[in-house]
């Protein structure tokens, strides 16, 4: 679990050179550092492979036989039961063993449209990456169904989760589940539900149609309920879900953001009419410089954004342009940056799981360039023209430096080159697998672990930690998770990155 606090404050930068023409063109030249170094398309390979491995060691039921993660075993398969219904499955969202469903929902989401946009780039790890989203689709399908007009949005009690360092094999605290429904509302939850579910109908269309039918049909029904039945599960759970992941930026943000997704798997003529009849007052209008589990308007521009670009839909012109606006905040020394970057030249939100917000910015600039690129456009940040080179560009440089090409000379990705974390706060990964250690190790017990000085003892390959603080400095220690703790989406957005970076 990875709570939001208020972020820090952006302060534009000045590090590019500006070369000017009869248009003004900006062109990326990043003077962050000396010791950049390239990585090959072998080796983004390697991180393609990585990032999508960490899956299996997050999955939460039965473990399948081809399951190449071999520290893991199965657990929690009662999950559901309390409530007579099937909710085993699913992910847990980073270093706890709680199911949550909204950033279980978006993780689900940005696989999806990392599949969509660059799986051509896979290759032999495009069965790896569907299955990684199958595991959540599948789960969230149970979720959407399990009950009439009701969503499950959550597995565990957290607190008593939290107080506990076990693995999730043993794990011995309340499963409790929560839902959402017509009198206890969460649109933003349902809505992203949708969203995830019509994304995935889209990467299964071709392998599984009938498949492909049901999560879009689901996605439509689950839709209306956050459509009809208007309400923020933070309001509806309360502490259930707060302060672990709270929906600060409120549901409106949520329902533009499924109806888009739904309108783009499906073609349906009513989406696009709710898309234009509602998009002012869901926040169409507004810049936002965050892209999030939680806060999904800078996404929905640029999805949106596509039907400008690609087909000229006058409607969907104001998506275009904020979505120049928020590609323009990023870059530095463009006309309207406002992004803070440390000194070692990375994206710097908050101190808490910043690299969710460097995988997220990198994956819109890298999609936002393939839009633009395909129609031969440029994104406006005032008198100045950004190429689609020049997005590239600053994706690759947030994206290596994860990788390793930074001051600390480090892989924040576990398993990754030379050197990585080994102390990562991860529950799974730092208490002895149930392989090498078959007696149980309960709730109190595992904190000898925690507190251990030691390496984790389970390498959860592919893993990204949540990154350096402002002046690009790591310390590798178990108990600080804000810079230790993985999540699902972290790992989700740069599946994608890794993918376009793989096939360049």
């Amino acid at each position: 679990m990875i709570s939001h606090p208020t972020l820090a404050p952006s302060h534009p930068t000045k590090m590019v050179q500006l070369h000017l023409c009869a248009t003004l063109v900006i062109f990326l030249i990043l003077p962050f550092s000396s010791f950049t170094y390239a990585f090959t398309s072998q080796q983004y390979s390697d991180a393609l492979t990585k990032s999508i491995m960490f899956f299996e060691g997050q999955r939460s039921g039965k473990i399948p036989t081809n399951q190449r993660v071999k520290w893991r075993a199965d657990s929690a398969l009662q999950d559901g039961s309390s409530a007579n219904v099937d909710l085993v499955g699913g992910y847990y969202d980073a270093g706890d063993n709680v199911k949550f469903g909204l950033p279980m929902g978006f993780t689900t989401t940005m696989l999806a449209w990392s599949i969509i946009e660059f799986g051509d780039h896979m290759k032999s790890e495009l069965g790896n990456a569907k299955a990684a989203l199958r595991w959540s689709s599948d789960y969230l399908v149970k979720a959407a169904t399990a009950t009439p007009d009701a969503l499950y949005v959550q597995v565990g009690e957290p607190y008593s989760d939290h107080r506990c360092w076990e693995r999730p094999e043993d794990m011995d605290t309340p499963r409790n589940v929560y839902k959402v429904s017509a009198q206890n509302p969460g649109s933003d939850v349902a809505a992203e539900t949708a969203a995830a579910l019509a994304a995935a109908s889209i990467v299964f269309r071709g392998s599984d149609p009938s498949y492909s039918h049901k999560l879009l049909q689901t996605a439509k029904n689950v839709f209306d309920l956050a459509n009809k039945y208007r309400g923020s599960y933070s309001d509806s759970l309360g502490s259930v879900v707060c302060p672990f992941y709270c929906s600060y930026s409120g549901y409106n943000d949520e329902l533009l953001w499924g109806a888009a997704w739904i309108h783009r798997a499906s073609q349906d003529a009513s989406y696009m009419s709710y898309i234009q009849s509602n998009g002012h007052m869901l926040g169409s209008d507004d810049d936002d410089f965050s892209f999030s589990w939680d806060d999904k308007r800078a996404g929905t521009k640029v999805l949106l954004a596509k039907d400008f670009i690609e087909n000229k839909i006058d409607q969907f012109e104001l998506y275009k342009q904020h979505s120049d606006n928020y590609i323009c905040s990023l870059i530095p020394g463009a006309p309207n940056s406002q992004a803070r970057y440390t000194p070692g030249g990375l994206l710097y939100k908050q101190g808490e799981s910043n690299l969710q917000y460097v995988t997220t910015s990198s994956f819109l600039l890298l999609t936002y360039a393939k839009y633009l690129n395909a129609n031969g456009g440029h994104a406006s940040c005032g008198s100045a023209l950004v190429t689609s080179e020049t997005l590239i560009v600053q994706a690759k440089k947030q994206i290596d430096y994860i990788l390793g090409d930074n001051p600390m000379k480090m892989s924040y990705m576990v398993g990754f080159g030379d050197r990585y974390p080994t102390r990562v706060h991860h529950r799974g990964s730092s208490v002895p697998s149930v392989r090498n250690h078959p007696d149980r190790i309960s709730c109190d017990a595992g904190h000898q672990y925690f507190s251990s000085g030691s390496p984790n003892p389970n390498t959860h390959v592919g893993a990204i930690v949540g990154g350096p603080d402002s002046n690009d400095k790591y310390g590798d220690d178990r108990s600080n998770y804000s810079q230790s703790e993985p999540a699902t989406y972290i790992n989700a957005p740069f599946v994608g990155a890794a993918a376009f970076f793989s096939g360049h």
